[in-house]
């Protein structure tokens, strides 16, 4: 069985590249023609002292590996900014799974930018589906950055972009990134609260029924919606919805959950065939917790000592589901 964790970003990228972002942000409105210079030593290390030093010290296998997502940042400057911000990222990521084959596979964020058609983000799928090999991408709900004003996901504004996704045969984790929105923390809020309401978007609307084939990912556990299966099994029922069940046919969760209880539920919750193991590793939470010894995001560890579990339910979570929403994994994996 190989461990797959499906959701893991460059957040240890060399100093210079934040730097060299401010500098293009400040010069939005004017071309930026400034390189991003980095040598491969600099990847070399942050990468190796950094994410496969977990791997190693943790016992995972690989990590679908992506641009910092409170990095995306796509309220900055227009839908040049953007683009540009977007292809020097997924450079680097392509960068670091060339020089680390073993360790990770790509998955890219997109040019999206507030109030422009996310069919602009097309070009950038298909060249770095087809030409690089990228197997997922990440898709902010809010390019707004925590103001919310643009349309939902179940919006035929993302039609276009839907339709691509479907033809290539690639899922989107549905993951906001920074809040500029002071009444709500980032990683705290900001990250928790774009799960639950992408869920709750899918409840309401007819989204799969027109794209059948269509496969999201909910970060960190689902936000609270395992919390509140309950509430959402009702205001469904209420409404006169489908049986929120039938959603689990396009949307699955990851356990991105950094404590024993959450994982416990999230498995009593949602069906196993349904959770893609996961840590976010390096991500929102960095420290040990001081109850257990262990890092907040070592969710190895949860599965490890979670009970109940058959073999098959660890072989899906730790492998074929990820092969199932993700099929492009295969020509990377040789199970």
């Amino acid at each position: 069985m190989t461990i797959i964790d499906i959701h893991g970003h460059y957040t240890t990228a060399p100093k210079q590249v934040a730097q060299w972002r401010l500098r293009q942000i400040e010069s939005a409105g004017t071309p930026f023609t400034e390189p991003l210079e980095i040598s491969d030593e600099e990847i070399h290390q942050t990468v190796s002292e950094g994410q496969i030093a977990k791997q190693v010290l943790r016992g995972t296998d690989v990590t679908l590996f992506s641009p910092t997502a409170g990095g995306m940042a796509h309220h900055h400057g227009d839908e040049a900014t953007s683009r540009q911000w977007t292809t020097t990222v997924n450079d680097l990521v392509h960068r670091v799974v060339t020089m680390f084959p073993d360790n990770f596979i790509p998955v890219m964020q997109l040019p999206q930018s507030p109030g422009v058609s996310p069919a602009n983000c097309i070009e950038e799928l298909e060249y770095r589906v087809k030409e690089q090999g990228f197997v997922g991408l990440n898709l902010n709900p809010d390019p707004t950055d925590g103001y919310w004003t643009g349309p939902p996901l179940t919006d035929e504004w993302f039609y276009p972009l839907y339709e691509k996704m479907v033809k290539l045969d690639v899922p989107a984790m549905v993951h906001v990134s920074m809040s500029c929105n002071p009444n709500f923390h980032g990683t705290g809020a900001h990250y928790l609260n774009g799960d639950t309401s992408a869920f709750m978007q899918f409840i309401r609307a007819d989204l799969f029924k027109d794209f059948p084939k269509l496969k999201f990912v909910i970060p960190h556990g689902g936000g609270a919606v395992p919390y509140h299966w309950g509430r959402y099994r009702g205001i469904a029922q209420d409404a006169k919805r489908p049986p929120i069940e039938e959603l689990l046919t396009n949307v699955f969760f990851d356990t991105c959950v950094y404590h024993q209880p959450g994982i416990d539920l999230l498995l009593d919750v949602v069906p196993k065939e349904n959770i893609l193991f996961a840590s976010e590793m390096i991500g929102a939470v960095r420290s040990e917790d001081p109850l257990t010894g262990k890092f907040f995001d070592d969710t190895k560890v949860y599965m490890d000592a979670a009970k109940g579990l058959t073999d098959l339910d660890r072989q899906n979570i730790f492998q074929d589901n990820a092969l199932r929403v993700y099929p492009r994994l295969k020509q990377y994996l040789k199970v």
